[in-house]
């Protein structure tokens, strides 16, 4: 039987266009070889200790977990603190991130030790891509106005720390998450990531339906772009410290592991 050759070019464009939604889904329709390891990391106006709730969780359900002290000084100083932490990994992992340590996640996760990705109200670029510019389509989140500088050094007011970012928290929790936040240092901000480990590993997604330091819409535009298994949860952008539940079941979901 002929086939017209408008009709050929149509199939072979259907053809191109099903390839490309394939390969960037791929990470999604993956499913995570079981990992009994579980990395974390923080992000901008914390240290590792954000991660105390879910990892007494992970612990609680047999999971090896460590807290990486992301220094907040240059991207590949963060993701070299990150790869160390993953080389002394004992098999798969699972590489966890929060907020600006999606960065790290999207650039160390392409680590062969790391068997799946977690966002948690995280970054999550693309190879390459400018996230601040990505950022400016969507509506400016309230945290933004809070940071104030120290010459190069950066942190957020006590103001917009306890509204903005731990807003669902108890005020006395808050304040003294506040009191500990590790200042950043503005050379991390232009970090571009060279890799982007979610289209090649499985990628999980908690979208903070509440969050005011990250724009939930671009959560979710980041989320749906990787082809993620996507949750939203009603909190703040402190998601992981608030609903510490939802965060470990997800994560013990990308470790193949039952909730």
């Amino acid at each position: 039987m002929m086939i017209s050759r408008r009709a050929f070019s149509t199939a072979l464009l259907a053809g191109a266009a099903a390839s490309l939604v394939s390969t960037r889904g791929m990470a999604a329709s993956a499913t995570p070889v079981k990992a009994r390891n579980v990395v974390l990391v923080h992000g901008l106006f914390a240290d590792g200790s954000c991660w105390t709730e879910v990892i007494a969780r992970l612990q609680a359900a047999g999971l090896n977990a460590t807290s990486v002290q992301n220094p907040l000084t240059t991207l590949p100083e963060a993701v070299a603190s990150a790869e160390r932490v993953l080389a002394r990994q004992d098999g798969p992992t699972v590489l966890v991130g929060h907020s600006f340590s999606g960065m790290i996640v999207t650039e160390a996760g392409v680590h062969p030790n790391v068997s799946a990705l977690v966002y948690v109200a995280a970054r999550a670029p693309d190879a390459g891509e400018d996230y601040t510019a990505l950022a400016k389509t969507f509506p400016t989140p309230p945290a933004s106005a809070g940071i104030v500088f120290d010459g190069d050094e950066g942190r957020l007011s006590e103001e917009a720390f306890l509204r903005d970012f731990a807003g669902d928290l108890p005020a006395a929790k808050a304040k003294v998450l506040y009191a500990v936040q590790q200042p950043f240092h503005k050379a991390l901000l232009t970090g571009k990531t060279a890799h982007a480990a979610w289209r090649t590993k499985p990628s999980y997604y908690a979208v903070s339906t509440e969050d005011r330091t990250i724009n939930p819409d671009l959560e979710r535009f980041m989320a749906k772009r990787m082809g993620a298994k996507t949750i939203e949860v009603k909190a703040s952008h402190l998601s992981l410290i608030s609903q510490p539940e939802e965060i470990t079941r997800l994560i013990l979901e990308a470790a193949g592991q039952q909730a």
